[in-house]
């Protein structure tokens, strides 16, 4: 388009890309309204609206074998973090909408997912297992902190000692300690905080509702400290413009008391590519085609990779590169040394549906 929109404070993207199911689209044609201040102020301000999603299933399966989990609970569809970069947008475009300011604007959420969660263990059929959360978008995204769905969750799973691994960019996870350091009592939980960059005005763009880099740090050590298994993911590491920064993040990792590492290269699927490509851009102009032209470099000559073999570490001479970076960072930190407790369903008790008072 001629009219470049303007950035969205609190954003990741600035438009909405059209899905690529729908056959009939809508292109709003703004250019009529450049120079217009007050139009282009309006038009930087998006509210979030909140739906109800009345799915009667809450723990979804998986068979990647690339995925270190088969079991996941996620309460959000649609995350109001707004990364950029995030591989979960184009489901958005299942529902009707698009994967870019409506995945972030517009999210679904499932006020009966505590009830049904406690309805699937309670079940006979149920075979106790590790079940994930934020294994699509983020359960901690700022909404949580209001509806407590998480936390509800977490108080099932506390109550049927099922064991739970989390991974998340919010400090409000340190507000479930509580329930996180009774299932770790029985190595029956673990988490995992995403660090992608430790400098605060690159996370406020490219990671705009996130909690900053030292908060993130600082929920690392307060879960450390309450004995809960607590790792660090650099996911995604974007190459060109946060891969230099993995020494840096793994020691201050390492010195918050993280007992694991990990990390994946950039991959950007479907509408992902388009939208990234925008933001690179209108932030990183002169960068943009170096940080491009090194995912396609990890990626076989492309934006993304689906191939389970090599979409999480990516192929090539980078990503060699990039593997022995990372690995070296991790024993000049020490991290190397240092072992996350495995998770066991020994401690799983069948607790049973509630039963219903009539007062």
């Amino acid at each position: 388009m001629a009219f470049s929109l303007p950035t969205i404070h609190g954003r990741g993207s600035a438009h909405n890309p059209p899905n690529r199911f729908e056959r009939m689209q809508v292109e709003d044609d703004f250019e009529h309204f450049e120079g217009d201040a007050e139009f282009l102020e309006q038009l930087g301000k998006t509210k979030t609206d909140y739906l109800i999603d009345t799915s009667r299933s809450i723990i979804s399966t998986n068979e990647s074998p690339d995925v270190g989990f088969t079991h996941s609970i996620n309460c959000y569809r649609g995350c109001s973090h707004g990364c950029i970069y995030c591989y979960a947008r184009p489901g958005h475009e299942y529902l009707g909408m698009s994967a870019g300011l409506d995945f972030e604007t517009r999210i679904m959420v499932k006020p009966d997912a505590p009830a049904l969660l406690r309805e699937a263990l309670s079940s006979p059929k149920w075979k106790p297992t590790t079940v994930a959360m934020s294994g699509v978008t983020d359960c901690y995204q700022p909404i949580e902190r209001k509806l407590e769905l998480t936390r509800r969750c977490l108080e099932v799973l506390a109550e049927f000692r099922n064991p739970v691994g989390i991974i998340t960019k919010n400090h409000l996870v340190t507000r479930d300690i509580d329930l996180l350091k009774e299932l770790a009592a029985v190595n029956a939980a673990s988490v995992f905080i995403s660090i992608t960059t430790l400098d605060q005005n690159l996370t406020r763009i490219m990671e705009p509702r996130t909690s900053v880099p030292s908060r993130r740090l600082a929920a690392v050590e307060m879960l450390a400290n309450a004995g809960i298994p607590v790792g660090v993911m650099m996911a995604p590491i974007v190459p060109g413009l946060t891969d230099h920064e993995i020494p840096g993040v793994l020691k201050a990792a390492a010195d918050a008391g993280a007992c694991a590492a990990g990390y994946i290269p950039l991959r950007l699927p479907w509408a992902v590519a388009g939208l990234f490509e925008d933001w690179l851009a209108r932030h990183f102009p002169d960068r943009k085609e170096k940080v491009l032209n090194r995912i396609r470099s990890l990626r076989g000559g492309k934006l993304n990779d689906p191939d389970f073999n090599s979409r999480m570490r990516g192929q090539g001479i980078w990503a060699d590169q990039l593997k022995m970076m990372f690995e070296t960072a991790k024993r000049t930190a020490g991290l190397d040394k240092r072992k996350m407790i495995p998770m066991s369903t020994a401690a799983f008790r069948h607790v049973g549906k509630k039963q219903m008072t009539l007062w």
